[in-house]
């Protein structure tokens, strides 16, 4: 189409200066035409003036130039009429060209037109079947992120535990390894204690079959071991019981020490902090428009923390870009956004 088109321009072209060439042509013919006439008047009008006795030889040699300069008139006239129908031959056949390619436009026009609509068909199932194929993998890359974020969360947990990668991580032995010979005592204390629980398995067996003798009270001095009196029995339970309401009391006394710190924190610096997941942590703002209005930050490996994208993080696009990326400054952010927010507020009332 794009060849034809500057075909087309071009035939237009030579059209356009043929037409100007033969219009050319025959202003020309026309000024020729009223020269010839002029001189047929003027040799008419000295013919008429002169009698027959007085032409004269001058007048002979006169109408002998007059007669070449017709004849020469009329084979210009000749040459120029051939050169105008041989214009107008140009001429019909650039418009028969002209409308030759104008039909083959007309055509191709529609047969590209056929092409567009098949292939916006085409494209559009192409385009549904893309746009389904990425949200399936959205979708998948979603919950790969997912795994990979519990993944990550359980080798934290184990490195944090003390376990270890064999592949990447050599470990080394003391000769006098201090664990070792820890173990080796627990070992040995163990093995005490088990025939220890041997011995008194025998005598609470003695006492079950026989009572308290003196074969039992043998037993009970060759395992150095006397039942203790009642009342020291008695001693002990209330010391437990005195330390189990101590611990109640401090855990008390701890909770409110954390909602007291924690509602200190919320008055000073204007953020709630929650915990919801562990080594994420949960700040909404005390200007806050909405309650699901919250940032939520992620402790990373090395203590850095990190934003993770929310609803609300997502309007903040401004502030994240200028204090977290730029400036790299988690408080400057904080306090910029308290500071946007008690301006909203106050806009507002």
């Amino acid at each position: 189409m794009s060849q034809q088109h500057s075909k087309t321009l071009e035939e237009q072209k030579k059209r356009e200066a043929q037409e100007v060439l033969l219009r050319r042509l025959q202003k020309r013919l026309l000024l020729l035409t009223k020269e010839r006439d002029g001189m047929r008047a003027i040799l008419e009008s000295y013919d008429s003036e002169l009698a027959p006795s007085e032409h004269s030889p001058q007048l002979g040699k006169r109408l002998k130039e007059a007669e070449e300069v017709l004849l020469k008139t009329q084979n210009l006239n000749t040459e120029m009429e051939v050169q105008l129908t041989k214009a107008q031959d140009e001429t019909g056949t650039l418009k028969l060209q002209l409308q030759t390619m104008q039909y083959e436009m007309e055509s191709l026009r529609k047969q590209q037109a056929s092409m567009d609509d098949i292939t916006s068909s085409v494209s559009k199932e192409e385009v549904t079947m893309l746009r389904r194929k990425i949200e399936e993998l959205e979708m998948e890359r979603q919950h790969l992120v997912e795994q990979k974020e519990t993944l990550e969360m359980r080798l934290e947990r184990h490195n944090l535990q003390g376990n270890y990668d064999p592949l990447k991580t050599r470990v080394l032995n003391f000769k006098m390894n201090p664990t070792a010979v820890a173990k080796q005592q627990r070992q040995q204390e163990t093995e005490a204690l088990r025939q220890e629980v041997d011995r008194l398995r025998e005598v609470v067996r003695k006492v079950q079959e026989g009572g308290r003798g003196a074969h039992v009270d043998a037993a009970l001095h060759s395992a150095n071991l006397s039942l203790p009196p009642p009342k020291e029995v008695l001693d002990l339970l209330k010391q437990i019981e005195r330390s189990e309401l101590k611990n109640q009391r401090l855990k008390e006394v701890f909770q409110q020490k954390i909602q007291e710190f924690r509602t200190v924190c919320y008055i000073l610096t204007g953020y709630q902090l929650d915990n919801p997941i562990e080594n994420q942590y949960r700040l909404t703002s005390v200007y806050a428009e909405h309650m699901e209005d919250c940032l939520v930050f992620k402790k990373g490996p090395s203590g850095s923390m990190e934003l993770m994208e929310t609803p609300f993080s997502k309007t903040l696009g401004e502030l994240v870009n200028l204090h977290l990326h730029h400036q790299n400054s988690i408080p400057v952010f904080t306090s910029a956004l308290t500071i946007d927010l008690f301006g909203r507020q106050t806009t507002v009332a």
